[in-house]
């Protein structure tokens, strides 16, 4: 940046409009007050806009355009959350079909446009990187020109200074220097720092006050490195586990180097005659089956030793024993494992036997896992049952055909082929809830149902963050720049002889009543009289 020099002999930047050293401003005809925000000093986004990082620079240090931004976030954030995002789904929703099913054309536009995935898409994430530049930007273009401003004022400053702040006055005394000691006597008293120069006074207090804005931007820019560490891999996560009773699953984010096994879940229910009077309306309303009081899964956890082998069950130790509840995860390594749902008498194997249709002898029961189907189903003396296909969320595609809408086994629907001494070649029969559907024609042998059995399940959020001190480091500068910024204030008084008078000049950066009221006991014991507020007489 090119250089002018003052009539003082300092070097300020060109586009400085008040000196740094002696606080001249540079229109001298200006009869209006000074803008002490940024001391009149040059920022580059002002002076420099040449080459094409001149211009990104200037831009991204406009707070309009950082509030512009901001906005755009805060709009874009709000409309990710009209409907779930699709890592929140259930797990039994099918994602290409979900939205347009629940919530008609609405959710197919919001599906079609993207913002199913808002927060984890690549345009949401500059947005909120933009912020993070913006924040930079805007800090560093003030902060540095600010800062040099502060540390290279002098004590003794241009007239036109002095007359041209907010709070301004010109006193006539005897024994100026003895006006000025007591004055500087009071001062100090105050917490003023006294600097002094030829008989001229300054004194400053709470300058630390000017930092409290950057240091809530510094705070928010590692409050979004947070939020961007996120979207690295290993940095964050939160996904569903759904577990059944007596089911082995390994937990998702571990590379299978921990299983989980339910042994069992509760839930229990507010009872009305145990409750009291204060909730007997409300449990009431809802009934008592309606509203869990705990619930709660008991499950053992274990850690993988030794390498995967394909085809072979893994190798496993046990860990511990816990009661999982709501707001009292298992937490282990860099996870916990949350209580946030249930389902209570699951589908968990369906009951068959093979009957003659003329004798109505039955043999049998089969049992089919509906988790882990058997192929092969040998019942002796030359009968077999094969499940030949497995739909466990039966329904009819577009085409006609069975299909499975997901991998739960909410309506579950097989195929058989029967196997007997008098039809050796095989029978095949469609099975499903109330259907039994005999495709080749009629078969001399069928399968009908026997029972059913159910159990529990639990749903476990599997959470992992590492970015949660980053947050909260983030969150505590913040407000400690909120707290700098907007309890203490920066003052400075000015106090020059001047050919005899005594000129006052007082600045704060906010509440100049409060600085007013200082002031008054400041020189309730001299003959200098209080300086003026100068725009509450225009």
């Amino acid at each position: 940046m090119e250089t002018f020099k003052c009539e003082c002999g300092h070097l300020n930047h060109v586009g400085t409009v008040i000196c740094e050293s002696c606080g001249k401003p540079q229109d001298e005809k200006a009869t209006d007050i000074l803008d002490m925000r940024y001391e009149g000093t040059a920022r580059r986004s002002i002076v420099n806009n040449q080459t094409y990082i001149d211009k990104i620079w200037t831009f991204f240090s406009s707070v309009k355009v950082a509030v512009v931004i901001i906005l755009i976030t805060l709009v874009a954030a709000a409309l990710g959350t009209i409907f779930p995002q699709r890592d929140l789904l259930p797990p039994t929703a099918n994602p290409a079909t979900y939205y347009q099913d629940e919530y008609g054309i609405f959710g197919k536009i919001y599906d079609a446009i993207g913002l199913d995935n808002t927060f984890n898409s690549w345009w949401f994430m500059l947005l909120v990187a933009s912020i993070g530049i913006s924040l930079v930007i805007c800090s560093l273009d003030r902060i540095l020109p600010l800062y040099k401003a502060l540390n290279k004022q002098t004590v003794t400053r241009h007239p036109n200074f002095l007359k041209r702040q907010k709070m301004f006055g010109i006193s006539r005394v005897e024994h100026i220097p003895d006006e000025i000691e007591k004055a500087k006597v009071n001062l100090r008293k105050r917490g003023y720092k006294i600097r002094e120069e030829n008989g001229n006074i300054l004194a400053e207090k709470g300058r630390f006050s000017r930092w409290g804005p950057y240091v809530n931007h510094i705070g928010l820019i590692i409050f979004l490195i947070g939020v961007m560490m996120r979207y690295v891999p290993g940095m964050y996560m939160d996904k569903a586990l759904w577990v059944q009773e007596g089911e082995l699953k390994p937990v998702v984010g571990t590379n299978q180097n921990y299983y989980i096994k339910l042994n069992d879940f509760h839930m229990e229910t507010y009872d009305k005659d145990k409750e009291g009077k204060v909730y007997k309306k409300a449990i009431e309303r809802f009934g008592n089956d309606k509203i869990p009081k705990n619930y709660q899964a008991d499950v053992t956890l274990y850690k993988r030793e030794g390498n995967l082998i394909p085809g072979e069950d893994p190798k496993l130790k046990k860990v511990k024993d816990y009661s999982i509840k709501v707001n009292e995860p298992l937490k282990f390594q860099n996870f916990a494992l949350y209580q946030v749902d249930y389902r209570i008498g699951e589908f968990s194997a369906f009951l068959f036997t093979l009957q003659n249709k003329q004798t109505g002898e039955k043999l049998g029961p089969i049992t089919v896992d509906l988790q882990n189907p058997k192929e092969v189903y040998d019942l002796k003396n030359g009968y077999k049952v094969e499940l030949k296909n497995y739909f466990p969320d039966f329904y009819f595609n577009s085409d006609g055909q069975p299909d499975t809408k997901t991998r739960k086994p909410n309506n579950p629907a097989f195929v058989f082929k029967m196997t007997t001494p008098k039809t050796p070649k095989g029978e095949v029969a469609f099975v499903a809830i109330k259907q039994n559907i005999e495709p080749n024609g009629e078969n001399k042998y069928k399968m009908s149902f026997a029972g059913i059995e159910t159990k529990d399940s639990t749903g476990l959020t599997v959470r992992k963050d590492l970015t949660l001190w980053l947050l909260g480091l983030g969150g505590a500068i913040f407000m400690i720049g909120v707290i700098q910024g907007m309890y203490w204030y920066h003052r400075r008084v000015w106090i020059q002889n001047q050919d005899g008078e005594v000129w006052v000049a007082a600045f704060t950066n906010k509440n100049y009543y409060g600085l007013k009221m200082e002031l008054k006991k400041v020189f309730k014991d001299t003959k200098i009289e209080l300086p003026i507020d100068q725009q509450a007489n225009e």
